[in-house]
């Protein structure tokens, strides 16, 4: 699969409700990268676990996932994508949108990184926790 393929099918997981990976999607030494939260994780088992208990836990249901633009590398399996998240509340119904910037990393047809930039205040928007 390609990077933009597997974008995609990531996608189309986060509009059926599903968490955003499954272990044939990744390699067995994925890298998962948050840096605005100082977060990282390295190995398929631990990122799945990650990825399955954040879904868990989360509040709100994706609504849209609009792809803003779509950056080509040096690297022909590295694209760097700009797209925006929208949710509902599932308690409320309060909507929410959210700018997020990944760099997707693939090997062999499957995720080998995933460094992703977004804004910790979305959960708190949706929420109502904002000033």
């Amino acid at each position: 699969m390609t990077p933009h393929a597997i974008f995609e099918r990531i996608r189309s997981r986060w509009l059926a409700g599903y968490p955003t990976f499954d272990a044939a999607l990744l390699t067995e030494d994925i890298t998962l990268e948050t840096p605005f939260s100082n977060h990282s994780l390295t190995g398929r088992d631990r990122v799945l676990a990650y990825i399955t208990a954040g879904h868990a836990a989360i509040p709100f249901r994706l609504t849209a996932c609009h792809t803003r633009a779509i950056h080509e590398t040096s690297n022909p399996g590295t694209i760097i994508i700009e797209y925006e998240l929208s949710g509902a509340m599932t308690a409320t119904g309060a909507t929410a949108t959210a700018p997020f910037v990944v760099v997707l990393t693939t090997r062999d047809g499957k995720v080998a990184g995933w460094r992703e930039y977004q804004p910790d205040t979305i959960a708190a928007a949706m929420q109502g926790k904002l000033p």
